[in-house]
């Protein structure tokens, strides 16, 4: 078997193990487990009191990297609620915490991200999870068409809101998480600049991407790729 496969089965596993800790572990959980070097990177973007749009890719444990900056500003989280209904509640009751709330991936949702960046707060977005019809575009994801979110570049170009990729890298040995938070320039982020940014941070550790999530798939009323593209 492959090192790099190896790997990302044993990562997959700790991050299946791990949400119980992060949800439900407390304040102090966070605070002793993660460690953030890179505060600076948010002071320009706070400074400007136009927003800040997290993105957080299925990339280490990303949920740990709301709750961390829910504890130093308030953040709108966009999350696409589970199929089986019952855990939506336990959902909800480990990812609000401190200034953390949720906004469902719907109409009402993006809404609620607007508001909170034009009030000068940030938000979190998954950018590499599969949108739904008429929300994306087709764009290249290592090499491959991949359809990708839109609603980033129309934050940024409604609200004018600073663009940080969030990485919370597992720290080997249960140590922790090492959070690293790195400003993204590209404007306008289009679907192209989002998929380059998150594959940027996909290769500073890429044992720790979730490969299990299906990537490439066509959502429900999205016509296949281009066999060109």
């Amino acid at each position: 078997m492959p090192r790099l496969l190896q790997d990302g089965i044993a990562e997959a596993g700790k991050g299946v193990t791990e949400v119980a800790k992060v949800w439900f572990g407390g304040e102090s959980f966070v605070s002793d487990q993660v460690r953030c070097d890179d505060l600076a990177v948010l002071e320009p973007a706070l400074a400007a009191g136009k927003g800040v749009i997290f993105l957080t890719p299925h990339l280490g444990c990303f949920e740990v990297s709301a709750l961390f900056g829910a504890q130093r500003m308030p953040i709108t989280v966009l999350y696409r609620p589970p199929r089986i209904a019952v855990l939506e509640s336990v959902m909800q009751a480990g990812r609000s915490r401190r200034q953390a709330c949720l906004a469902p991936a719907n109409v009402q949702g993006v809404r609620r991200l607007l508001k909170a960046l034009r009030r000068g707060e940030a938000v979190g977005i998954l950018p590499d999870q599969v949108p739904g019809f008429g929300e994306g575009e087709w764009a290249p994801f290592f090499g491959r068409p991949a359809y990708t979110m839109t609603l980033v570049s129309r934050l940024q170009a409604m609200t004018g809101a600073a663009v940080i990729m969030a990485v919370a890298e597992r720290l080997p040995q249960g140590r922790g998480y090492h959070l690293h938070l790195q400003a993204v320039p590209d404007r306008p982020l289009d679907a192209v600049a989002v998929n380059r940014a998150v594959e940027a941070a996909v290769r500073s550790c890429p044992a720790q991407y979730f490969w299990g999530y299906n990537r490439y798939k066509a959502p429900a009323g999205v016509a296949p790729p281009d066999p060109e593209q």
